[in-house]
């Protein structure tokens, strides 16, 4: 899909938290992994932080380039932001002590995932966001049955998202 400016961005953002929102249940049961990959500046806490307002965070939500991690607590679930930046090998992730986090009932959003390479637990859902000449493109796709929840109750958003043909 074709994001025109930040806004859009954060539009991408409140569905995305609408989606979760309406799979709470099997979050609950199974938890959820969703991977935010782009260049430097291409959008993906601008996503996370719109992602989070929507859900009812208030106060300051800021990227956790430096502290790896920011908790939240959202309606009783545990909502994990992790930015892997500044990770030199995928060790770090293993080393880190963040896998016990992704488990049953907690949401991790994690920007550069493919920094914790294979120690990374599977991502339900991927994005990546891309400059264009004019804008941003959003790539979202599903690797688990998770995924694909959230991804249908993306497609059917009441807020219509451009969908590139």
């Amino acid at each position: 899909m074709t994001l025109a400016d930040e806004g859009e961005t954060s539009t991408l953002g409140i569905a995305l938290a609408d989606a979760l929102q309406s799979i709470r249940e099997a979050i609950e049961s199974n938890g959820i992994v969703i991977g935010v990959a782009g260049d430097l500046g291409s959008g993906k806490t601008t996503l996370v932080r719109a992602l989070l307002r929507r859900l009812g965070v208030a106060g300051s939500v800021k990227s956790p380039t430096f502290a790896l991690l920011e908790p939240y607590e959202v309606s009783r679930l545990h909502l994990y932001h992790f930015d892997f930046y500044r990770f030199k090998n995928p060790r770090e992730f293993r080393e880190s002590g963040f896998q016990e986090l992704f488990q049953l009932g907690n949401i991790c959003l994690v920007e550069w995932p493919e920094r914790a390479g294979e120690y990374l637990p599977a991502v339900d859902l991927n994005i990546r966001l891309s400059f264009l000449d004019f804008g941003r493109s959003a790539d979202v796709r599903a690797n688990t049955e998770m995924g694909e929840r959230c991804l249908e109750k993306l497609r059917t958003h009441p807020k219509p998202l451009r969908a590139d043909a």
